[in-house]
């Protein structure tokens, strides 16, 4: 397999990979077989948005996957740590014009047209970074604040590539960025536990009396019911206070942006559909459900 054919965990342990020198034409193509063929894939990057943008997604969606897998994949959170860094320096030599990495060859070119600044891809770094530091939050306040490095630079990022800079935007940005997280966070609950890691704010669960210990054990009782039902409906307060950010971009923006509002308030719904029970049984949507909220976002748009 060539290495520019690699995923970044493999990639950095071919011997010679981080050496070699790669044209701009190698690392465009890396960073396009990346975004199309990793297990997760990057949604925005589709027919919705012009054509003309998706080299540019492609790019900004490898230097996130990068992060993601340094933090998540390596297995090692001293190790993770080091790496983190290690990419925080490759994206500061980006900036400096003295970049090498085929991600930050590919970034580089969309970074100057756009004129995006450093901090939204410092800030994901971060989020990484304090994952393998930090696996309780005390209440949403903390919880909000690693959304705002893990989450809202995805959305400023969006927007920067879109056209869009003032803050006005952003802030509505925020506010659906962190609803989505906090959406993929009930849905994963049991995945998150698996990894140490929980979300619900430890003041939420002291609140109704129900301890880290059962959250462990997976103990479904009407406290989990009434804690959840709390963080489901502060996570769709968020969604509604985002949702006018769709009537402020331009049309082809406003679909993706509507399909991933609709698309996590879904899963709340789903949520709420089994009693709240995310302990037991991940909430799912059908691709047939996916489908129909296409068709409903579609039918919602103002024609052009």
């Amino acid at each position: 397999m060539p290495i520019a054919h690699l995923q970044p965990k493999e990639f950095i342990q071919t011997a010679g990979s981080a050496t070699t020198a790669y044209s701009r034409a190698e690392a465009i193509e890396y960073t396009r077989w990346l975004a199309t063929h990793h297990y997760e894939n990057f949604h925005l990057v589709s027919f919705l948005l012009p054509k003309k943008l998706h080299q540019d997604f492609y790019n900004v969606y490898s230097f996130c996957r990068w992060a993601d897998d340094l933090g998540d994949e390596i297995g090692d959170p001293r190790e993770s740590l080091r790496l983190l860094a290690w990419w925080r320096s490759e994206l500061e030599a980006m900036y400096r014009g003295e970049t090498s990495h085929p991600v930050f060859v590919a970034l580089e070119d969309t970074v100057q047209r756009h004129g995006i600044p450093i901090e939204p891809f410092d800030r994901l770094i971060r989020a990484f970074e304090q994952d393998q530091t930090v696996t309780r939050y005390a209440g949403f306040d903390e919880v909000f604040g690693y959304c705002l490095n893990s989450a809202n630079p995805v959305g400023h990022l969006v927007l920067y590539l879109c056209g869009y800079r003032d803050a006005e935007r952003q802030g509505l940005s925020d506010y659906t960025c962190t609803a989505l997280q906090l959406a993929n966070f009930w849905q994963d609950i049991d995945v998150d536990l698996e990894k140490d890691r929980v979300y619900l704010p430890l003041d939420l669960l002291a609140k109704h009396k129900y301890s880290v210990e059962e959250l462990f054990a997976r103990t479904f009782d009407s406290r989990f019911e009434h804690l959840m039902q709390e963080a489901v409906d502060v996570a769709q307060e968020l969604f509604q206070k985002g949702l006018p950010l769709i009537g402020m971009v331009n049309r082809r923006l406003a679909l993706d942006l509507e399909l991933f509002s609709r698309g996590g308030m879904k899963i709340l719904q789903k949520i709420r559909s089994q009693s709240y029970n995310v302990l037991n049984r991940r909430p799912h949507i059908s691709k047939a459900e996916r489908a129909g909220i296409l068709l409903q976002c579609l039918l919602r748009l103002p024609l052009p």
